[in-house]
């Protein structure tokens, strides 16, 4: 059934499957099989939808708001809580001008990307630290953009300053894009690596892209309160040069209604960048980017949505509010699902750097003597789906990611029944 199911898509290697391929195929076999799956391949909210932006958005709705065209640079109220929770999570100043609602933050990685390639024409290169969110590619394979990237599996620590380098030192760089924590290994740069980042961002004229769509869910730590320390890492606390990408869909469960934001340093916000006039009529990022790449996609955010932003954001600002708490229900399941995978013979492919990997959205897998796609297909067969890691630039061949999202912890018993029988048929 499932080869056979497999064989429509017309791929031949299984790990080549986009993540939403996955789950389509995972849909169909269990429409034809009757067999619910445990479903680790989707990285969607798993928790219900803060009902503060529910109720905004309801309330903006209701003035009529929907008839209207939002400002292209987001709407003040959404810009001012933007602005808010910049300082007292990140005790980063960033002004409300700076800071701009999307549609998701796939949106603003997009403008983001595409704004940094057209700021000099002899710089055309992205370089990614990967594995990475595999859609931020295919966004450039899109735009028709070229890119570098190199896995980080052996470059943690002081190591990241000489492999930077090695790319950095040909001079074709436009930008660095990451995400910490990381999707889809879970690892966190430290304060070491991000200093790294941030010091060679200035030194070689490079735009870092940092992708914090999982803000705030290192659980070791706990940054959900208002205004105190511990603060969400970043690089902006090392580096002027830098796009800050979020997310409502993770932080606030509000995946649906595609809301996201992008903060600039002053600097990359009022740089001028000649090459820009090739593309539009303004040579300043800041306004290359609302006016030339987000007017030209989408004509601004939802009018609505961004109410809802700017009502979820206020609710945590003021202290009402810990949505960080709100998540760690994530991090119990990854614990409880690690625990499972390794009893039964699993290890972990990306840990954390001298500190133990921290338990979230998501954790890497990997089975002794299997490659990631016998692993994939063979996982398929007991009712399980992952992605595979090479799809997000991993090197490592042997890898699966695992997403504890969509998974409930009344399936994590049924998960060590089908894992008890995959390593037992294996040992026949």
């Amino acid at each position: 059934l499932i080869d056979g199911l497999f064989a429509r898509f017309g791929i031949d290697d299984i790990t080549q499957l986009s993540i939403r391929e996955v789950g389509k195929l995972v849909s169909m076999i269990e429409q034809e099989s009757g067999e619910e799956f445990i479903h680790m391949e989707m990285g969607v909210p798993g928790l219900p939808a803060s009902q503060i932006g529910v109720e905004a958005e309801k309330e903006a709705l209701d003035k009529v708001l929907a008839a209207a065209y939002p400002n292209i640079e987001g709407i003040t109220f959404a810009k001012e809580e933007i602005s808010r929770f910049a300082k007292l999570f990140m005790n980063l100043d960033a002004a409300p001008t700076h800071c701009i609602p999307t549609v998701g933050a796939m949106q603003g990685s997009f403008a983001a990307l595409l704004g940094a390639a057209r700021t000099n024409q002899e710089k055309p290169y992205t370089l990614f630290i990967d594995p990475g969110f595999p859609v931020q590619k295919s966004q450039l394979h899109l735009m028709g953009v070229p890119f570098k990237s190199f896995d980080i599996l052996n470059y943690r620590g002081i190591k990241l300053k000489t492999k930077l380098e090695e790319f950095l030192k040909d001079g074709n760089i436009c930008s660095i894009c990451y995400s910490s924590p990381n999707n889809p290994s879970w690892f966190c740069f430290t304060e070491e690596e991000l200093q790294i980042i941030g010091e060679l961002a200035t030194v070689y004229d490079v735009i870092v892209i940092e992708d914090l769509a999982y803000f705030g869910m290192d659980f070791r730590q706990h940054y959900g309160v208002a205004g105190e320390e511990p603060y969400q890492p970043t690089v902006a606390h090392y580096t002027e040069n830098y796009i800050l990408l979020l997310s409502a869909s993770k932080i606030f469960s509000y995946a649906g209604q595609r809301i996201g934001m992008m903060i600039f340093s002053e600097k990359t916000y009022t740089c001028k960048y000649p090459n820009l006039k090739n593309y539009f009529t303004s040579d300043t990022l800041g306004h290359f980017i609302p006016y030339g790449v987000l007017y030209a996609t989408t004509a601004g955010t939802s009018h609505s949505a961004q109410y809802a932003l700017a009502s979820m954001l206020k609710a945590v600002n003021d202290g009402k509010v810990d949505f960080v708490k709100n998540l760690h229900l994530y991090g119990k399941k990854a614990k409880l699902m690690k625990d499972v995978f390794l009893k039964h013979g699993f290890y972990i492919v990306y840990n954390d750097d001298k500190r133990e990997l921290a338990d979230g959205f998501y954790f890497t897998i990997a089975y002794p003597g299997m490659t990631s796609s016998e692993l994939m297909k063979k996982l398929l067969y007991y009712g399980i789906s992952a992605i595979s890691l090479a799809i997000t630039g991993s090197e490592n061949p042997n890898g699966l990611r695992a997403c504890v999202s969509f998974v409930r912890l009344e399936q994590i018993p049924v998960l060590e029944e089908r894992l008890k029988e995959f390593e037992k048929d294996l040992k026949k």
